[in-house]
């Protein structure tokens, strides 16, 4: 639900970039003895997507091996996989964690709902493109087996990417939409699920959010609040995730950011996908709601919370506040 532009990202074009210089860098780092993660770091965070791209084919070029090949045999675990999303053009990640979501025993709904939930209509046909060329295959046809009930309706209907964003707000429909959303369920015995997802899956982010004022009005309650007591499991994650993202993109990443190192473990995944995918879309803006939410910055919680090259490069990415 937002636009892909560099302004309120954390990473940048670099100014000064040599694609031979970074690709001899990397080679230096790769192929001498031991590998040099500081190289990898500095060159794989501190360089935007395109940028990357474009020293990924100099490499392959130059060494007769693929980049992320390298890396993955020369690095492992997280600090692996985070350097490999890096070195991933952002349609072809997206459709590689939703591989992921899906694939081996038990689906990960928490990585479709965080993805479908958030994306733009472009990002997710660029993602479905990047699948079907991917597995030869539609995600559409691959989640229709993975996913079931109201759930799997809802984002299915996610997952086609075609939300209406027309930038008008007709107050009229946003009052009527909110009738409807209340009568489905705050004020009958049982909950009619079909009409929320058709609304929220359905209606342009400025509409809804007109929706949202005119149901608080209506219902004493927030539309979050009314899908917090009438739904459960992961329908209920899905259109609270819908609604926090309308209301607020970069505050509802903060709050996932926030879960993903809340007690005992810490969810790397979750740590690493966040500050890949938004790194050049609205890392700021989500170190800012961070900071606004719980109260430190979002930097000092990686700094106690992930440790090692791991550490240092998410650090790299989030980049120190001003």
């Amino acid at each position: 639900l937002c636009t892909q532009s560099n302004t309120r990202g954390t990473v940048k074009d670099k100014t000064d970039f040599k694609v031979e210089e970074d690709v001899s860098a990397l080679r230096k780092a790769v192929e001498g003895l031991g590998t040099t993660e500081k190289t990898l770091i500095e060159v794989l965070t501190q360089r935007s997507n395109f940028q990357r791209q474009l020293v990924a084919k100099a490499y392959e070029k130059a060494t007769g091996r693929t980049l992320v090949a390298d890396l993955e045999g020369d690095t492992h675990g997280d600090f692996e996989d985070l350097l490999v999303a890096l070195a991933t053009p952002p349609d072809v990640y997206d459709c590689q964690e939703v591989i992921r979501a899906i694939k081996g025993a038990g689906t990960t709904e928490s990585t479709l709902t965080e993805i479908f939930a958030s994306r733009s209509n472009r990002q997710i046909k660029a993602l479905s493109e990047a699948y079907l060329a991917e597995c030869g295959r539609s995600v559409i046809h691959d989640l229709q087996s993975e996913v079931s009930g109201d759930y799997g309706k809802a984002l299915l209907i996610l997952a086609e990417g075609k939300r209406d964003e027309s930038t008008k707000v007709d107050a009229a429909q946003a009052k009527a939409d909110a009738k409807d959303l209340y009568e489905a369920g705050e004020k009958k015995w049982g909950t009619d699920e079909a009409k929320f997802i058709d609304i929220l899956c359905h209606r342009s982010v400025p509409q809804l959010r007109q929706t949202l004022v005119e149901y608080k009005s209506m219902s004493k309650k927030t539309l979050q609040e009314s899908i917090e007591s009438e739904m459960s499991g992961t329908l209920q994650d899905l259109l609270v995730a819908v609604v926090k993202c309308v209301k607020n993109v970069p505050a509802y990443f903060a709050e996932r950011l926030f879960s993903a190192m809340k007690g005992a473990g810490t969810t790397e995944s979750v740590l690493t996908r966040i500050l890949v995918s938004r790194a050049e879309i609205d890392l700021s803006d989500i170190k800012a709601e961070y900071k606004k939410l719980f109260g430190f910055t979002l930097y000092s919680r990686l700094e106690s919370e992930v440790s090692g090259s791991y550490g240092d490069a998410l650090k790299r990415l989030c980049g120190q506040d001003d």
